[in-house]
């Protein structure tokens, strides 16, 4: 029988990153997956994405096959700015 380990919330700390690490991890796939899904929804291919986006296509493809170590936070908060999508971040303390 195979063992299940209950997730903490956050895939990466459960593969081993060190707590700050996986919280910046975790927001950065969070809106890299906005990202992504937004130009799936709207149908862009990766040339009318780039244009939208200001990057090159190559960035666009880096961002849809979640290359997560090529996008800082800033850089992908600058990219939903520019898709007119408003972004807020909620700083909670941990459960003790």
């Amino acid at each position: 029988m195979e063992k299940v380990t209950k997730s903490s919330g956050n895939v990466f700390e459960d593969l081993g990153f060190d707590a700050l690490e996986s919280e910046n991890l975790k927001l950065r796939a969070q809106l890299m997956r906005e990202l992504e899904t937004l130009i799936h929804h709207q149908r862009l291919t990766q040339s009318d994405a780039s244009e939208l986006l200001g990057i090159q296509q190559s960035r666009v493809s880096d961002l849809v096959r979640g290359k997560i170590d090529r996008f800082s936070i800033d850089m992908l908060v600058k990219l939903l700015a520019k898709t007119g999508r408003h972004i807020e971040i909620k700083v909670k303390r941990n459960a003790a």
